[in-house]
């Protein structure tokens, strides 16, 4: 298991992408398709119902809070480790292009920073399911995997971005391991709200009223590593990592 876990999260492309699809998680659940929707979808999730959640009820009932977020996280990212893994091992079929694929997709990156920033509003097209059933804990990781195949159109932009980078590492099994660390980005701030709803709604309302700022700024950074991606430069910090990190810290242990 050691071992398989150095192959996959610590080599030198992957050293680079976890952070890149960590960011992206993040960012993702701080977008206008996802913060707005928080009540409703802890509200399914848990089997509260949205009075409960406004007057403080949550907050007696965090085990439930809990397991229900926790259960809705689970049900998305079966659904992104299952498109990261599909996309690595396309990957690995067309290693031959390595270099066309590279820039091909870092045309594409490009393309889709530009839409989750904003700037090109005709790629918002929503194809959210918007009816789910309300029937608490036993729905919740239902829900959650409706959740990752309804995609919302703000965010569709950064889960094919990483799903675009799950394809550039050219193995089934980093393709995977990369899309689980974007849910983990994205689950986080789920869970949290799920331990501390009130907390989470103070935090979340800072956050709301500099959206704007969130999304170009992750946005720009999905831009950043398409350019990075054609250039050649994604190759060269990833020779460089290799070289002066893994395989030093290898000879050290």
């Amino acid at each position: 298991m050691g071992e398989w876990f150095q192959d996959t999260a610590l080599s030198g492309s992957m050293l680079l992408a976890i952070p890149v699809a960590l960011i992206a998680g993040l960012v993702s659940f701080f977008s206008p398709c996802v913060i707005p929707l928080l009540p409703g979808y802890l509200s399914y999730a848990t089997g509260l119902s949205g009075a409960d959640l406004a007057n403080g009820v949550a907050g007696t009932r965090r085990g439930r809070m809990f397991l229900g977020s926790l259960l809705f996280v689970l049900g998305f990212t079966v659904v992104f480790v299952i498109l990261g893994t599909a996309s690595g091992a396309l990957g690995a079929w067309l290693v031959t292009w390595s270099r066309e694929l590279s820039v091909g997709l870092g045309v594409l990156m490009i393309v889709l920073g530009l839409a989750f920033a904003g700037w090109l509003p005709f790629l918002n097209r929503d194809w959210r399911i918007h009816q789910v059933p309300a029937v608490g804990l036993a729905a919740a990781p239902v829900l959650g995997f409706l959740f990752g195949l309804g995609w919302t159109p703000c965010i569709g932009p950064t889960l094919a971005a990483i799903t675009t980078l799950a394809v550039n590492e050219g193995t089934a099994a980093r393709g995977g391991f990369l899309s689980a660390v974007y849910a983990l980005g994205l689950g986080i701030p789920f869970i949290l709200a799920g331990l501390a709803y009130e907390k989470a709604l103070s935090a979340i309302s800072w956050v709301r009223r500099h959206q704007l700022w969130v999304m170009r700024a992750g946005g720009l950074m999905l831009v950043a590593v398409g350019v990075l991606l054609i250039t050649g430069w994604w190759a060269d910090a990833v020779t460089w990592i290799q070289v002066n990190l893994v395989d030093k810290s290898e000879v050290s242990i």
